[in-house]
């Protein structure tokens, strides 16, 4: 049987046409039946950083709070689960949920946000990269679990959906310990898998009303792209919204991966589509990362390929001019390569791993990624 995936257009936020939307989507794909009174289902959205909804970097609340209706409607219990980047305490979770707009959506709507910032390390049994990880505590006792994603594109593995919103699920500082283990984007990208694979979100919804083209996850620009997309399946909704976004699965190395590993078709042809067409929904332009790939590189001779990876491969430039020198690029640097000297961050480029968390981070957006002119084809 083919993985569902539902498309739809929906071209802003508004409670009553978001809210039909999202009730078409659970009824479609049976997601009612799924649910049951006195279930806690935890919605997982992506907040990677503090930021107004409009700057399209997180999940946004109002479609957050169209889901947890929905859970209602069911008889079923919310709770908000989420770690963005940096320190993970009670304190900085509720700063964060408040500065997302989460705090005043879950009050208005009755659900929990979750602040205890409790983790444990547990065994991923099937793992191929990565066989131990540590994990919040919601996800790993929840009776339902909904992945709410936002649709980018991203430095560092090309594109952002269903499958690397899970990786919020990791605590706090925990993320750029896994970045400093798996630095490449081959093993991180199966890294990533493994941890979806383990959490099995069973039901992805990906925000693509406003999305973020360019340098994502958090440096990018918003693109009013109208859409959302649904499936019980984070890799074939990502197989989706990857086109959508100008990307073809093979082009994104945690869907490769993932048809490898038999969890996806190796083409759209092997899903079965609803709602709107993919193509009446794609836009021409969409811009990709500048951290995109650089396979060109495995067709040079071996003996060039190690100076050529080097030169090519995109880096972190401070504009020392706008830093601020609040630290949040040294405290999420995996390999610790940031200093704040006389009120501004430094890099040390020798030890820099191009993980680009420091971009990610960064709240001024003054972390630019930059790559030599010859490369930028």
């Amino acid at each position: 049987m083919k993985d569902k995936v539902m498309l739809l257009r929906c071209t802003g936020y508004g409670a009553e046409g978001l809210d039909e939307k999202v009730d078409a989507i659970f009824r479609e794909l049976h997601i009612y039946e799924e649910l049951s009174p006195g279930m806690t289902v935890v919605l997982k959205p992506n907040l990677v950083m503090t930021s107004k909804p409009e700057e399209a970097i997180i999940t946004h609340p109002a479609l957050v709070a169209a889901v947890g209706k929905c859970v209602q409607r069911a008889g079923a219990k919310v709770l908000i689960a989420e770690s963005p980047g940096g320190p993970y305490t009670p304190m900085t979770m509720k700063a964060a949920f408040r500065g997302c707009g989460y705090t005043d959506m879950a009050e208005a709507c009755g659900f929990s946000l979750y602040t205890d910032c409790e983790s444990r390390e547990v065994p991923l049994p099937g793992g191929v990269r990565c066989r131990r990880m540590a994990i919040v505590s919601p996800f790993l006792g929840a009776d339902y679990l909904i992945d709410l994603a936002k649709l980018k594109t991203h430095s560092m593995v090309g594109f952002s959906g269903a499958v690397k919103n899970m990786f919020g699920a990791v605590p706090g500082l925990k993320k750029p310990e896994l970045h400093c283990r798996f630095p490449e984007k081959p093993e991180f990208s199966e890294m990533l898998l493994d941890l979806c694979d383990f959490l099995q979100p069973a039901l992805c919804i990906t925000d693509g009303i406003w999305a973020m083209e360019g340098n994502g996850p958090t440096g990018g620009t918003r693109r009013d792209l109208g859409v959302l997309a649904a499936s019980k399946s984070p890799y074939a909704v990502d197989v989706c919204c990857a086109k959508l976004a100008g990307l073809e699965a093979g082009q994104v190395l945690m869907l490769r991966y993932a048809a490898e590993r038999g969890l996806v078709p190796q083409s759209i042809d092997g899903l079965e589509l609803l709602g709107d067409s993919l193509e009446s929904l794609s836009v021409p332009d969409f811009q990709k990362a500048e951290a995109s790939s650089t396979d060109f590189i495995d067709r040079l001779p071996r003996f060039l390929r190690p100076a050529a990876k080097k030169l090519a491969t995109p880096y972190p430039r401070i504009e020392k001019k706008s830093c601020v020198g609040c630290g949040k690029c040294a405290e999420s640097c995996p390999q610790n390569t940031i200093e704040i000297k006389d009120h501004k961050a430094e890099i040390d480029y020798r030890r820099c791993i191009r993980c680009f968390c420091c971009h990610e981070m960064c709240p001024k957006h003054v972390i630019e990624i930059r790559r030599l002119r010859l490369f930028n084809v």
